[in-house]
């Protein structure tokens, strides 16, 4: 189960790393996989933005893991978790697809607070 629980925790982390280099390096595709489109020419500022934040938060869920242990990384997710279900209600409020609200961002959040509870078992 240890394995398991790093493993997840880690793909997880490096997932919004990933997610937020999208958003720095293409934000308006990467708005349109997050569900909500940004039309091309618009300002990128807010999605720049998200793609910061998304990223600051991979790096901090892999130094928790790494210099502090797998407790300190459970609270982290059990709170990071608030982050795909916020965005699951921002798709679904915007026009976005009940698929990417509910097969994206809710699913994300119920994989996050699986890794917590892996991790809480530790």
């Amino acid at each position: 189960m240890k394995t398991t629980a790093y493993t997840l925790a880690v793909l997880l982390d490096l997932l919004v790393l990933f997610v937020g280099a999208r958003f720095l390096r293409s934000p308006h595709a990467a708005a349109s996989g997050y569900g909500v489109a940004s039309p091309p020419g618009s300002p990128t500022a807010y999605l720049r933005i998200k793609g910061l934040r998304d990223s600051s938060y991979g790096l901090l869920g892999l130094a928790l893991l790494a210099f502090v242990g797998p407790r300190a990384e459970a609270w982290y997710m059990l709170v990071v978790a608030l982050l795909p279900l916020g965005d699951t209600f921002i798709v679904l409020r915007n026009g976005g697809s009940r698929a990417t609200a509910f097969g994206i961002h809710f699913a994300t959040a119920v994989l996050v607070l699986v890794a917590a509870a892996l991790l809480f078992a530790l």
